[in-house]
């Protein structure tokens, strides 16, 4: 005879899956210092605003208005170029084409504005050049199989070459700087802030609803975390990267139409080193190499925070010829601290 269950004996039922929260942890619990501190950018924005004291303290003309909103008015281009590539990161792939396609944009609607076209016009079909160099990066890398790092640093110097040799490596002038497109994008200012300050504040704030509370940004998460486990679950692993690159090459599209409209000409050879200060702007920010952990906030932080490190070298009178160097050693003090945090915050949650 089997056994009887008592009456008042409650029946055992299945674990409900966990919820997902579509906002930052130290939100939904309130105001909690703990979950502040354990924010995957809350050492960068510590390291920016210790940065800045130090750095204030030493100059106090640092401290102006004037001068802090350069430096985030100067950090904007490769910002946006970090918000684009948190997305690859957390997916398990990079685009270093970022700055390449950053200067074709550039060249592409000057010589476009310079012939005559309507400069809105203009940019917008440079804007589209850029998403369509993210759809072949995608091809590359999705379609045939090669891996985005090598890939993407392939495309990028392909770009750079034919913004050289469309331009005759020459800087394309004559804009019309009293057009809007300039004088808006360019020189304007809201509420006492650049129009491409608040450009990047915009883009930030979507893209963090994007990553947070949209099937594209938890896919995005997951496909990192394992790729493997996403796509047995049915996730479009190949569509949902392909993308990440369409938004990563329109981000840097975007930077390059702001920089034609603030130095109102189309330079072949700017943009050095960009693509590696938005990788590194987006991994100090708390976007590790490793994958399956976002935040565009934190490498938009980043990418300020190496600015920031520039601008303060110069404050600090370093020659000229060890600015390179020290840039590239606070990377990796940066990085490297960023790693022993991410680590030691695992070991707290293993435990």
């Amino acid at each position: 005879m089997s056994p009887r269950v008592k009456a008042d004996e409650p029946s055992a039922s299945p674990p409900s899956a966990p919820t997902r929260s579509t906002l930052p942890s130290f939100l939904t619990s309130g105001l909690n210092i703990r979950a502040l501190t354990g924010a995957d950018w809350f050492s960068a924005l510590a390291a920016l605003l210790l940065l800045v004291a130090v750095i204030g303290l030493m100059n106090p003309a640092f401290f102006s208005t004037t001068q802090l909103i350069n430096v985030v008015q100067q950090s904007v281009y490769i910002a946006l170029m970090a918000a684009g590539i948190a997305f690859l990161l957390t997916q398990g792939e990079v685009d270093l084409s970022v700055a390449g396609n950053y200067v074709l944009t550039g060249i592409v609607a000057s010589l476009l504005i310079q012939g005559g076209m309507n400069t809105w016009l203009a940019a917008a079909i440079a804007l589209l050049c850029a998403v369509g160099v993210g759809a072949f990066n995608a091809l590359i890398v999705q379609g045939i199989g090669i891996n985005s790092l090598i890939a993407t640093l392939a495309m990028g110097w392909v770009l750079r070459g034919l913004a050289a040799a469309v331009s005759e490596g020459k800087q394309i002038i004559g804009m019309p700087v009293s057009d809007p497109f300039f004088a808006i994008l360019g020189g304007g200012k809201v509420l006492g802030l650049p129009v491409s300050v608040w450009i990047l504040i915009i883009v930030v704030a979507l893209l963090t609803v994007v990553l947070r509370a949209t099937p594209f940004g938890y896919r995005s998460r997951e496909i990192g975390s394992n790729p493997d486990a996403a796509a047995f679950a049915g996730i479009p692993v190949n569509r949902n990267k392909t993308y990440g690159f369409l938004l990563s090459g329109g981000l840097a599209g975007l930077a390059g139409l702001l920089g034609l409209a603030f130095f109102t000409s189309g330079d072949p050879t700017s943009g050095g080193g960009f693509e590696l200060f938005a990788v590194a702007g987006a991994v100090i920010g708390g976007n590790p190499l490793t994958g399956g952990i976002a935040t565009i906030f934190g490498a938009a932080i980043g990418a300020i925070l190496l600015k920031t490190v520039g601008v303060g070298l110069v404050y600090f009178s370093i020659p000229a010829v060890w600015s390179q160097f020290a840039t590239g050693a606070i990377i990796i003090l940066a990085v490297s601290l960023n790693g022993l945090m991410a680590r030691r915050k695992a070991r707290r949650k293993k435990t």
